[in-house]
């Protein structure tokens, strides 16, 4: 059951501020890569008072390309990193450093020190724009999307990927808590009119791709039990090729991740088991999960 693609708007330029709407410009970093894409998106949005949204890694030159790009007259007041992971958020101190911003973010002890703690619902505002936070942990224990409420469209970080699902690492990401999450932004209202990715083109239709990542995730998910039910115990290792199939062996190793995560969601809500010690990383290998009769 694949991602729909549901890009809209202009291709990604590495390199290049590309306008997306007045106001709101996209400038992705050169860091291409299995795990991000054409590169990380880092959004500016503003004319006078200017947000930069997930300034991304440190990378020659994309500082002072995110500083060109500023409008004349415009000044970076803030620097929002929507989690912690290396490709999102290592240039904010640095950003902030040289333009005196105040770094925004939930805050996680892998390298996020906020100058503003953000809360559920923390509301930003400057003269041609306001946005809003909100907590969706699942993929991160600290991401953080941001609402632009006038526009209803949603920085999503990597909460919602441009045609494709993300990995879901235990024990900081949450696969259960993912998957609440993605439900909270269909209950939205007025509902999600597009979303900016940290990875890719702008989604249209954000309902019907935020519904088929949820049913793909499902799906997964009976994949799982399937596998399980017909192996009986078994390792991570042993239902990876089983659940996991489909996948290009390049992304095995991400998948091994996700599919602990897809155990652990399972596990907790009393429809498997795992016997030995998973928070363990040196026994993991002989931990074996098993169904749990009806």
């Amino acid at each position: 059951m694949p991602v729909p693609d549901a890009g809209i708007g202009p291709d990604v330029v590495v390199g290049e501020p590309v306008e997306l709407r007045p106001g709101l410009l996209r400038l992705t970093a050169p860091n291409p890569g299995l795990m991000t894409g054409p590169g990380t998106n880092t959004y500016l949005l503003g004319a006078r008072d200017v947000a930069i949204i997930d300034p991304g890694p440190v990378q020659d030159g994309h500082l002072d390309a995110v500083e060109r790009a500023v409008p004349a007259g415009g000044r970076i007041r803030w620097v929002l990193v929507t989690h912690h992971h290396p490709d999102h958020a290592p240039a904010a101190p640095e950003l902030c450093e040289r333009t005196g911003a105040e770094l925004v973010a939930f805050g996680h002890p892998e390298g996020v020190d906020p100058d503003i703690a953000v809360d559920d619902g923390l509301e930003l505002a400057a003269p041609d724009f306001s946005l809003r936070a909100l907590h969706t942990p699942g993929h991160a224990s600290d991401h953080v999307c941001w609402l632009l409420g006038e526009h209803s469209m949603l920085f999503s970080g990597d909460h919602v990927m441009q045609g494709s699902t993300v990995v879901i690492k235990p024990p900081d990401g949450n696969m259960a808590v993912y998957l609440a999450n993605l439900g909270r932004l269909l209950e939205l209202s007025p509902p999600l009119a597009a979303i900016a990715p940290g990875h890719g083109r702008l989604i249209g239709n954000p309902a019907r791709v935020i519904r088929s990542i949820i049913d793909h995730r499902l799906a997964r998910e009976r994949r799982v039990l399937a596998a399980l039910g017909e192996a009986g115990p078994a390792s991570v290792d042993d239902l990876l090729p089983l659940v996991y199939d489909d996948v290009d062996e390049q992304r095995i190793p991400v998948a091994r991740h996700s599919l602990r995560a897809h155990l652990e969601k399972l596990a907790s809500e009393g429809r498997v088991q795992c016997h030995g010690d998973g928070t363990d990383p040196g026994a993991r290998d002989r931990v074996r999960w098993e169904t749990v009769a009806s």
